[in-house]
């Protein structure tokens, strides 16, 4: 599942060579990291959004140009159809799967993090948020919020009206708003707390991990079935704190910025054994996120893309 992008690349490749580029595959790499967020965060998996990026590059490829007014409005259109379709089809997988769902972790750039809105969307506790709205407002929650598109240009591609986008935007827009983590938190303090807290782990200080930790504190542990893992919520802090004392004193804790965000990814004899992600509300972890799943792991191996600019400097119009 996770050789997407070397899968799309391999593909577009044969048309860059010899330094030329067409005004197809000019325009794809373009807007390709685009693409990938709005796939992304439709679906919370990065292998999927993969693969619906090999989708729409197939579908972009036999487009005939000279009929497209606006590529960047066709690319999106096409990406948020898949992606829509895909959803429904992850939803029904999601109703089987073992234990809780998490979204698939990412390695991101220490850029994103200055982008507020676009590190708010791809945050895991984002993620999860989004996923409690339906497949059609969770696509028109993200062009819009995130991405900042028109309604009509929404409505083309979720095939709706202008006016009934407006309607799904307000609604996904106030369930999303009742959801979201309480107070803004600067990288810096999230920063702060992330080492704080690795320290408390590595140490033993049980009382440290619980002064930090809010009193409902839910943990998430994700394993899909292949690894060990809570099969529900761990909630309360005392028996979170128990989890986590729990961690090996073999296992290597290593700060990094996944979604977005600062996180703890933890090694095992030099493997990735979880990537754990948390949710800060007002000075407190709220939410820890333990994904574990060894099918999600590969894209914390390197540093993914992602992007919410709609437009780029070489695209040929």
């Amino acid at each position: 599942m996770s050789g997407g992008s070397e899968r799309t690349r391999d593909r577009a490749e044969p048309l860059a060579r010899g330094g030329h580029m067409d005004a197809a595959t000019e325009a794809f790499v373009t807007h390709r990291n685009l693409l990938f967020t709005v796939a992304y965060e439709m679906l919370g998996s990065a292998a999927d959004a993969e693969d619906i990026l090999q989708e729409v590059w197939l579908r972009w490829a036999g487009v005939d140009l000279d009929e497209v007014r606006d590529r960047r409005a066709f690319l999106v259109r096409i990406t948020t159809r898949q992606a829509l379709s895909r959803l429904r089809t992850l939803r029904r997988r999601k109703e089987s799967y073992v234990g809780p769902w998490l979204p698939e972790p990412l390695l991101t750039a220490p850029d994103v993090a200055e982008d507020i809105a676009l590190a708010d969307s791809v945050s895991m506790a984002m993620l999860l948020v989004m996923e409690t709205l339906g497949p059609t407002e969770r696509a028109v929650f993200v062009l819009r919020e995130v991405f900042d598109l028109d309604y009509d240009e929404i409505a083309a591609a979720v095939d709706k009206t202008p006016a009934a986008v407006r309607q799904i935007a307000h609604r996904a827009r106030a369930h999303v708003a009742a959801r979201r983590p309480r107070g803004a938190v600067s990288p810096a303090e999230a920063q702060d707390a992330l080492a704080a807290f690795q320290r408390a782990v590595e140490t033993g200080d049980l009382q440290g991990l619980l002064d930090m930790i809010a009193p409902d504190v839910v943990l998430l542990t994700d394993g899909g079935g292949a690894v060990r893992a809570a099969l529900e919520p761990v909630t309360g802090a005392g028996r979170v704190v128990d989890v986590l004392s729990r961690i090996s004193a073999a296992a290597s804790l290593r700060p990094a910025r996944v979604n977005g965000h600062p996180a703890l990814i933890v090694r095992l004899g030099g493997r990735i054994d979880t990537v754990l992600a948390m949710r800060l509300d007002e000075g407190l972890i709220t939410g820890l996120y333990a994904v574990r799943n060894p099918e999600k792991l590969s894209f914390v191996e390197r540093e993914t893309t992602v992007s919410r600019h709609v437009r780029g400097p070489s695209e040929a119009e």
